[in-house]
């Protein structure tokens, strides 16, 4: 297989931000969530829960609850606002100005008609939900306490308000309150405390269970207003609730890290009525669990400890399966790394800055386990003015030229180097037609900025010393008006492969400056892709962790394609949990292909056998320890090291050197504070 040259960064301290809300479309299967820094990201559960989409943050904008209406999004925060969001373009739709404060919370009926939010002068407000934005209709009767939750009856005519001490229940025609549930403050609590009643749920059968931050769970009978069973689930606070859709099944997420399961069953063998028992405590968690969602299968949760976490319920899916597979998903599914290959640069992205390295050079001798060291360039990061977070990133290969843009800009940058000096000059005037982007990338040999924008669409930036022109606009012709994800240029400069999250992958010819071909569209979303270098050939890799190659000069899939469809994939490569998320080719042989995931490096040789269901799947550090005959006789293809942790980028340098950026190997809770108990509000 060869060897290579290797630069081990280990100081991309990315971290995530802690969890805050959850809302789950289950017609769709889309789970969206929100974070601490204001950022949104919808999963695609049907499609091996893939980060389909990220909207980036805004200072200043911190989502407390979000709701989905149909396939609609929308978001509430204490900023006092309301926020419908542009899934097509990723950004914000339009935002409303709540007038109650900050709001809390927010809830959609079940017919999809109305919203009510809770806000903190005590009004629960309700709003229409029009074609195109929302309308204000009526505010139900003012209490004298924060709305902290809310939740509609199925039937919509019922609403139950969380607030501190107590539940009211209001009829949302009317407005007026039909019942007062006054909150138990707990054995031996002080009567000066108050308990927050953090969630609500209101079941069909007029059932309401609240959790509040004494650590209860209580069921209440909604129609005479009387407190039907209390469970102590933990000593301090239930955070969240959520109920599947057939309601026998609600989830409570504590302060403490853990989900209790509850289960409306009969607590005896020959007993007939049921009653809510408690079943289940998972512990995935470190901290505050503040979102939970219930799937038909599964328990989703996610909070301070900042990673999703997806929890099978064995008894709902298959055993042994895939399926049945516990998931942590803590860092995003694209690249938040920029090398500039010729001028041996990295670009780190983070939400408010960019960090700029320059690879230094090693004193070792190459001896294994040996760490290049790294000198930073012009104070190692570039920081600007304004509220909105950074959607994308780019590096040009020869280290000239920087990129990035906001839901709002583009902006971009001309490096300069004077032996270990850099200087760093903005780019005063872009064309207008460039007013952000979804995904940047240059050119191989920087002469071009691509930025995709609405519709999938790609304008074409020519770059000079002397000025940036505007030369074209590359379009799709499927009329997809989903956002790009991957973009990809070939080293000859010939080709640009788009893909976007309907599944669609075009290419197109940058010597005539049109479509060349469209893919054939694949049920699952592209997560990585490159362009040969040598043979034109688009190699592509899926959520689902399927493998193709496509000719892009004979328009078809190649013949290696084919073999390795017909034959299948090995079960262990599939049954993967992280998306592949890059791809390059080794130029020193053009029959290796390098990819990697977030815990796995991978070289897959085309010259090779394709390992079939029998062969071990060794991995390379298990080889080496084998007898030279047994480990030629499992030889194949597929060339797995699994020796790192937190890969967020693998890319071959101009001299063949490999640079692999890796998380520092810290527990993401050792950077948390102790768990987070919200006594007092943020106003």
């Amino acid at each position: 297989m060869g060897e290579f040259k290797v630069h081990r960064v280990r100081f991309f301290d990315y971290m995530p931000s802690a969890i805050r809300a959850m809302a789950f479309n289950s017609r769709t299967e889309r789970l969206a969530l929100s974070r601490a820094d204001g950022a949104l990201e919808v999963f695609n559960f049907a499609d091996s829960y893939f980060q389909e989409k990220v909207i980036p943050g805004q200072d200043g904008r911190a989502v407390e609850a979000l709701c989905w209406v149909r396939g609609r999004l929308f978001s509430a925060g204490l900023n006092g606002e309301i926020t419908e969001y542009d899934l097509e373009n990723l950004r914000p739709k339009y935002t409303m100005e709540a007038y109650g404060g900050p709001v809390w919370t927010i809830c959609s009926n079940s017919q999809g008609t109305h919203l009510a939010i809770g806000c903190e002068d005590g009004t629960v407000k309700i709003f229409e939900v029009l074609e195109e934005t929302i309308r204000f209709q009526r505010n139900l009767d003012r209490q004298k306490g924060r709305i902290i939750s809310l939740s509609w009856h199925p039937s919509g005519a019922l609403i139950a308000a969380g607030m501190m001490d107590m539940i009211k229940v209001f009829n949302a025609e009317s407005g007026h309150a039909t019942h007062r549930l006054l909150v138990e403050r707990g054995v031996g609590a002080s009567k000066s405390r108050e308990v927050v009643v953090w969630s609500v749920a209101f079941l069909s059968d007029h059932t309401i269970i609240s959790g509040d931050s004494a650590g209860k769970v209580q069921v209440w009978d909604g129609v005479t207003g009387t407190l039907v069973r209390t469970h102590l689930v933990t000593k301090w606070d239930v955070l969240a609730l959520s109920v599947s859709r057939d309601e026998s099944s609600l989830l409570a997420g504590t302060s403490e890290g853990t989900v209790v399961q509850f289960q409306f069953i009969s607590s005896t063998v020959d007993q007939h009525d049921k009653e809510w028992v408690r079943t289940r405590t998972f512990k995935n968690h470190t901290h505050d669990v503040r979102a939970l969602a219930h799937t038909d299968t599964a328990v989703v949760s996610g909070g301070m400890d900042t990673q999703l976490v997806v929890r099978p319920l064995l008894e709902k899916v298959e055993k042994n399966t895939q399926e049945s597979a516990l998931r942590k998903i803590a860092f995003p599914h694209r690249s938040l790394v920029s090398c500039g290959k010729k001028a041996g640069m990295l670009l780190f992205q983070f939400h408010g800055h960019l960090e700029l390295w320059r690879l230094g050079e090693s004193d070792g001798h190459g001896e294994e386990k040996h760490t290049c060291t790294l000198s930073e360039t012009h104070g190692g990061c570039q920081r600007w003015q304004g509220d909105d977070h950074i959607c994308c990133s780019a590096l040009s290969p020869c280290g000239g030229w920087l990129a990035y843009s906001t839901i709002s800009s583009v902006r971009l940058y001309r490096l300069q180097y004077n032996g270990s000096n850099i200087s760093i000059t903005k780019v005063a005037k872009l064309p207008k037609v460039l007013r952000s982007a979804h995904q940047l990338c240059f050119s191989s040999d920087s002469s071009k900025l691509f930025a995709s924008t609405t519709h999938s669409s790609v304008i074409i930036i020519a770059l000079s010393q002397s000025e940036c022109k505007y030369l074209h606009t590359l379009r799709p012709k499927s009329g997809t008006r989903q956002p790009v994800h991957l973009m990809s240029a070939s080293e000859d400069g010939k080709w640009l492969a788009t893909a976007n999250s309907d599944c669609e992958i075009h290419v197109y010819s940058l010597h005539k400056l049109k479509l060349h071909c469209t893919v054939p569209v694949y049920s699952s979303c592209p997560t990585a892709m490159a362009i040969h270098p040598t043979t034109s050939n688009l190699v592509m890799v899926h959520a689902d962790q399927q493998i193709f190659e496509y000719s892009l000069v004979q328009k078809e899939y190649t013949e290696w394609s084919r073999k390795l469809q017909k034959q299948g994939l090995h079960h262990l490569w599939l049954a993967r949990d992280t998306p592949i998320t890059h791809l390059t080719f080794n130029p020193r042989n053009p029959a290796h292909i390098i990819m990697h995931d977030t815990y796995m490096f991978c070289i897959i040789d085309q010259n090779l056998p394709l390992p079939d269901q029998k062969t071990l799947f060794y991995n390379q550090m298990t080889l080496r320890s084998l007898p030279e005959p047994e480990r030629t006789s499992h030889s194949h293809s597929f060339k797995i090291c699994k020796t790192f942790q937190h890969l967020l980028c693998v890319s071959l340098l101009e001299d063949h050197s490999l640079v692999v950026v890796e998380r520092p190997l810290l527990d993401i809770a050792s950077q948390l504070p102790a768990p987070v108990r919200q006594k007092k509000f943020a106003t």
